[in-house]
Formats: C-alpha cells, structure tokens, sequence
C-alpha cells in the first residue's frame, strides 16, 4: 500500500478513535459553569492606582495591599470593586517594571458585578512601558486562548485595557496598557469536579492522551520553561480519576519572544538550542497511536487556531508582529502535517526520562 495512503488512513482512523476519557472531558465542558467575567471575548476597560513601590516591599504569599478598582461595564458605566493585591511571579518580579499580580475579591464587593464567583484572580501585563510590550501581553494571551480551543482542561481568561496609576509620594504617574486576567485553578477544579493537585505526578503517570495534548502545545508555542514532572508552570488537576496538566505563564516561549526571554534551564539541565524561537519537543515518549490521535486534533483544530490569531490582529500595535506570530504557528503546523518532519521532530526526540 502507498505509504502517504496508508498515513492518512491511520490518521483519519484516530480522528475517531479518542480516549473515552476525552470524549468525557468534551462533554463536560458544554454542561459547566463559567463565571461571567469569562464569558465574553469583550476587552474589559479597567483602572486601578496602588504604590508600586509598596507593592513590591510589603507584599508576599500572604500580605496584600488595597487598590483602588473600577471597571467599565458593557453600558458604559464604571464600577468600583474592593479588592486587594501582591505580586506574583519570580523572573518577571526581578526584571520587569510591573509584575504579574495576585488579586483577591471581597465576595460583597463582587456581588452584582461580573467578577462574582472570583474570589482569586491572576493579572498580567507588561513588563515595562515599552513601545512594543503589548504586542508581548496579546501574543501570550493567545496562547492561553489557543489552548483553550485545543484542551477541555484550561485556565480562562479575558482581556483588559488598563489605566494604571502609580501613587508615588511626590508626583502620581499614569500609564495605559494591555492585560489579561487568569482564573484562579480552584475555579478549575470545580467546574470539572476535581480538585487541584499540590504534589508531583511523573507526566507517564498522567492521563496519556491530557499529557501528550499538553506537550503538543509547549512545542507548538516553542515553550520550554515548564516541567510537567516538578510542577513548573503546570498545575496538576485530579479529574474523573486521572491526574491532568493544565499549562500557565507562557512569557518565555518563542511564540511571546519576550526581549528578556532565555532558554530554561530546568534542575540544571541545558537544552540544545540557541535562542528561545527554536523548538524542542519535550514530551515523553508514548504508544505511537496516542501521538498520532493528538496529532489529528491539531490538525483537525488549525483553522480554530487560525481564526484565534486573525481576532487578535487588531490587538497588536505592529502589523510586524502579528506576521511573526501567524507565520510560528504555520510552521508548526507545517510540522505535523508533513510525515517526515513529524517523525524526526516530536516522535523521534520524546523523551524516556
């Protein structure tokens, strides 16, 4: 039989042939409750004024401060919302003007607004008021919305445009910039009724198909500042008896191409690549059926994808950058489409510890 045949032939089979598991986790996802804030795509105008001094010396895991907060509402109004924040983070809080937060709600205060439900919210801008740094927050905004379309299990998140004030002692100074807001994973888990795991679990012991779907997508944003087995920018969700990862903070990726962004160096590992626009597969090997089961999906959600990035162009204030994130993504699906590239890319370098 004709090899080209014979491969679509085996995809076509797995297309159909998903884990019972999955087709459970598709099926949920259309029966659970999302928070109002998550439900729509509008971009939230939001302003808020806080110290940024204090928040990085008075603020840890445990001490917040007070914010002033409103957002505007989809009539126009503006609503104010008492909240409390610190910093989050560890290589964004060294390096950059404003790190992420770390958001906590008083549930009075979210009554009758569309952050009830969130008690705990995760904010993300850029890292500095730099021309260009807001190119940085949409592209990783769109990996989260990328993953989203590709996995039941993820975080949801909307888009603000933020009027942020620095209450400095002599002079106030105001800046305006893009963000996005992160749910919080106890949210997660209960959508899913599960729980949030707080131990390592191997990624071989993991749901097989949850775990190779999610290492499908650190190649295809060319990230690899994560760790699956230690908890590195994954957090562990136990559903429906199987313990599954749901990736996070994408900054470092070759598809964000942040200017203070390096190849990770995990437990001290040195990874063969030069620059972080390079790719490597990190995943760990598994039964060949399984990869090429996801490998379908992919394939079978790329105009989903393509549709995800043609919504954001307008986000983007260079027309430059838009192109350089639409053209990464094609060649990754230039990857999976392609047999040989396939092999020797993902299925070839999987990795066996």
């Amino acid at each position: 039989m004709n090899k080209q045949i014979f491969s679509a032939l085996v995809l076509f089979y797995f297309f159909f042939s998903t884990s019972s598991f999955a087709q459970t986790a598709a099926d949920t996802t259309q029966t659970t409750k999302i928070s109002k804030l998550f439900r729509s795509q509008r971009v939230v105008p939001i302003k808020m004024s806080y110290s940024r001094k204090e928040m990085k010396k008075e603020t840890n895991d445990s001490s917040y401060i007070t914010t002033n907060f409103e957002y505007q509402t989809s009539e126009g109004n503006w609503k104010s919302i008492g909240l409390q924040l610190r910093k989050r983070g560890n290589f964004r809080l060294k390096n950059c003007t404003f790190p992420p937060l770390k958001l906590k709600i008083k549930k009075d205060s979210a009554k009758g607004t569309i952050f009830k439900g969130n008690k705990r919210l995760k904010m993300v801008m850029p890292c500095s008021a730099q021309s260009g740094n807001n190119n940085k927050v949409v592209k990783e905004y769109m990996a989260y919305k990328f993953y989203e379309q590709l996995s039941p299990y993820h975080f949801k998140t909307r888009l603000l445009e933020i009027d942020y004030t620095d209450m400095k002692n002599k002079k106030p100074k105001n800046y305006k910039f893009m963000g996005f807001l992160i749910e919080d994973d106890k949210v997660v888990a209960k959508r899913y009724n599960g729980k949030v795991l707080n131990r390592n679990v191997h990624p071989l012991h993991q749901e097989v198909v949850c775990s190779v779907r999610h290492a499908f997508f650190q190649f295809m944003i060319g990230n690899t500042d994560y760790s699956a087995a230690y908890g590195h920018n994954v957090k562990l969700f136990f559903i429906d008896k199987n313990t599954v990862p749901v990736p996070y903070d994408f900054d470092m990726s070759g598809l964000v191409n942040a200017r203070y962004a390096v190849v990770s160096q995990i437990n001290n590992e040195t990874l063969p690549m030069e620059n972080v626009r390079q790719r490597l597969y990190r995943g760990f090997k598994q039964p060949n059926d399984v990869f090429q089961q996801v490998r379908q999906e992919y394939l079978g959600q790329k105009d989903a994808i393509y549709a995800i990035i043609e919504d954001c162009k307008p986000m983007f204030d260079d027309d430059s950058e838009y192109e350089k994130a639409k053209e990464y993504i094609q060649d990754f699906y230039q990857i999976l489409i392609n047999d040989a590239k396939f092999s020797k890319e993902i299925v070839k370098v999987a990795r066996t510890k």
